[in-house]
C-alpha cells in the first residue's frame, strides 16, 4: 500500500462517523438580512458543490440587492469549518491549495505587494494576517531588510514559518481574539485573501485599527466579486470557492466601511493583484467535477482498479485543454489586469492619527 492510500485508509473511519451524523449540522440556519447593511432584499447568486476537495455538501451564496454585498448563506457552522478546511491547506491534499495559490504567493507577486505598501512608509514592524507557512514574509523580508515581519494564523504553519526564521513572532488564532494582547504594536499590517474567510470582516477591521499604531497602513487584497469572469464562469470561477469563502466584499463596501472605522484609504488598484488563472482554474475543476472518484477518506466506497486507470486516463486525455487555457490566461492577462475581468483588487488604508 503506497503511504497515500495508507494516509487514505487511516482517515477513513473519522471521516464516515462524521458523515453519517449528515452535513446539515455543519450550517447554521439560514438569515434572512444581509450581514453587511441589513436589507432583506437577497437574491440566490450561486448554488454550487464542493468543487475542490468533492467533500459531500450544498453551499448557496446570496447577494444583497441592496448593497451587493455577496455571502454564504447558510453560513458554515465552526465545526463545518474545520470539516472542509480539513486535509485541503495541510495534511492529506495539501498539494492542491499549493496548485492553486501558486500563482498568487510568487515571489514577484509578494514583491510587488511589498513596494506598493512601502511607498506611504518604511514600517519598523508589520505584521500579516493569515500568513499560512510565512511566504509573504520571507519575500517581503527581502525588499524592507530592516522591518520586523511577524506572522499569524490559526494553523501550525506559522510556527512552522519561525522555526524557519520566515517570521520573527509567531502567532497562533485569530486576530479577533488576540487583538487586545497586540494593541498598538504595528506600523504596517497585510490581509493577503483572507477577509474572504472571515466569519465577520467588519470585527476583523475593526481588530486591524486595535493593532495598529495611529498613522499605520493595513494593505488588503480580495477577490473581486464585480469581475466579469463570475458572470462568464459561474460556478467554474475559483474565487467563489465554496464552501471556504464565506463574504464577497464590493469594492465600494470596503472603502466606506474603512472610513467609518477611521482609516483613510491612501490607494486602490485592481491591475496588478490580478492573478491569471481563471481559465486554467475552471477547466480543472470542470474537468475534476465529470472524473471517475478519486480514492478519498470521505467516499463510502473505494475506488476499482478500472475506475482508477479511468480517471488517469481522461486526466491525460484533459492535458491539451488544460494547456490552451493556461496560455489564454497568459496571453489575455495584460489586457485583462487592466478592464473589470480583473480577478482580484487591492486597498491601501491609513489608519487616522486621532
Amino acid at each position: 500500500m503506497s503511504p497515500t492510500a495508507q494516509a487514505v485508509a487511516e482517515r477513513r473511519p473519522a471521516y464516515l462517523t462524521e458523515l453519517a451524523q449528515g452535513t446539515e449540522r455543519f450550517h447554521e440556519p439560514r438569515r434572512p438580512d444581509c450581514p453587511w447593511c441589513g436589507s432583506t432584499k437577497l437574491r440566490t447568486r450561486l448554488r454550487t458543490t464542493d468543487l475542490l476537495q468533492h467533500k459531500p455538501g450544498t453551499f448557496t451564496i446570496d447577494q444583497c440587492r441592496s448593497c451587493a454585498h455577496s455571502f454564504q448563506n447558510p453560513r458554515l457552522t465552526p465545526e463545518g469549518l474545520t470539516f472542509y478546511y480539513r486535509d485541503f491547506y495541510e495534511g492529506l491534499h495539501a498539494d492542491r491549495a499549493g496548485k492553486i495559490f501558486g500563482a498568487r504567493t510568487s515571489a514577484k507577486r509578494s514583491a510587488a505587494g511589498t513596494r506598493a505598501l512601502a511607498r506611504f512608509l518604511e514600517p519598523e514592524s508589520w505584521l500579516d494576517v493569515g500568513t499560512g507557512d510565512g511566504h509573504f514574509p520571507a519575500v517581503a523580508k527581502e525588499v524592507l531588510p530592516y522591518t520586523a515581519f511577524d506572522g499569524l494564523d490559526i494553523g501550525d504553519g506559522v510556527e512552522q514559518a519561525r522555526r524557519e526564521g520566515r517570521v520573527e513572532e509567531a502567532h497562533r488564532g485569530r486576530l479577533t481574539d488576540l487583538a487586545p494582547r497586540l494593541a498598538g504594536r504595528y506600523d504596517a499590517m497585510s490581509m493577503f485573501h483572507y477577509l474572504e474567510h472571515a466569519l465577520d470582516p467588519r470585527e476583523e477591521l475593526k481588530a486591524a485599527h486595535r493593532v495598529l499604531r495611529p498613522g499605520g497602513h493595513l494593505m488588503i487584497e480580495l477577490p473581486d466579486p464585480e469581475s466579469r469572469y463570475a458572470r462568464l464562469l459561474g460556478k467554474w470561477w475559483v474565487s467563489y470557492f465554496q464552501p471556504q469563502h464565506l463574504h464577497f466584499i464590493p469594492l465600494a463596501n470596503l472603502r466606506a466601511e474603512l472610513r467609518a472605522l477611521g482609516y483613510t484609504v491612501v490607494d486602490v488598484d485592481r491591475r496588478e493583484p490580478h492573478v491569471p488563472l481563471d481559465l486554467t482554474a475552471a477547466c480543472a475543476l470542470f474537468l475534476g467535477h465529470w472524473l471517475p472518484d478519486a480514492d478519498d477518506p470521505w467516499r463510502t466506497k473505494i475506488p476499482t482498479g478500472f475506475q482508477r486507470g479511468l480517471r488517469q486516463a481522461l486526466l491525460y486525455a484533459g492535458t491539451p485543454a488544460s494547456v490552451a487555457a493556461h496560455g489564454a490566461d497568459r496571453l489575455l492577462a495584460p489586457l485583462v489586469s487592466r478592464t473589470r475581468f480583473s480577478n482580484a483588487y487591492r486597498v491601501i488604508a491609513r489608519r487616522d492619527p486621532r
